[in-house]
């Protein structure tokens, strides 16, 4: 990722372009390579899924019209959780991994065209430059606190151990967040 001081609409559309990239190179691999690729590929959804919870999917809420995109948003980043979360506990060797990996990358990947088109736009009207460069500074703050992989967490043990190991992440990175935005 660039440390170029972009803004979070920005960083969020360069990650956009990563996660294209890693799934591209899941679907490439073999063996080792493959299981770093959707490692990585879990840790970039779930910070990037959780920044957007914490930070944009607020902002954009609180604007007029903004209730209905955030919730057809967070409809379509449930179902995927869900894929993700399967997808995790399968691995990628497991038969039935690339269909669904498949189904995941459609899903995300129109999840991501949706943001640009109905939220992104919505968030740069209605925030100020100032503002938008402060949320991808918390973004950039919860990436580098994220762990490399999923771990379970000593806050919430026993979901994490009923769904998997991305939700752990997610909330290792949703804690980072809070962190951030409490300083």
């Amino acid at each position: 990722m660039s440390t170029d001081k972009k803004d979070v609409i920005a960083l969020l559309e360069d990650q956009h372009q990563e996660i294209r990239r890693l799934f591209g190179a899941v679907e490439r691999a073999k063996g080792d390579e493959r299981r770093d690729a959707f490692r990585d590929l879990v840790r970039l959804l779930s910070v990037h899924e959780t920044a957007e919870e914490e930070l944009v999917h607020p902002e954009v809420r609180r604007q007029q019209g903004g209730r209905p995109i955030v919730e057809a948003r967070l409809g379509e980043e449930h179902r995927a959780k869900e894929l993700l979360s399967t997808l995790d506990e399968m691995g990628p060797d497991a038969e039935g991994f690339d269909t669904l990996l498949l189904q995941l990358r459609d899903d995300v990947l129109a999840h991501a065209e949706h943001e640009e088109v109905s939220e992104f736009p919505l968030l740069r009207q209605n925030c100020g430059a100032k503002r938008l460069e402060a949320m991808a500074d918390t973004v950039r703050a919860a990436e580098a606190v994220a762990p490399t992989r999923p771990h379970p967490g000593a806050d919430s043990a026993a979901k994490n151990m009923l769904l998997g190991p991305p939700v752990a992440l997610m909330d290792r990175v949703r804690d980072a967040i809070r962190s951030v935005l409490k300083r």
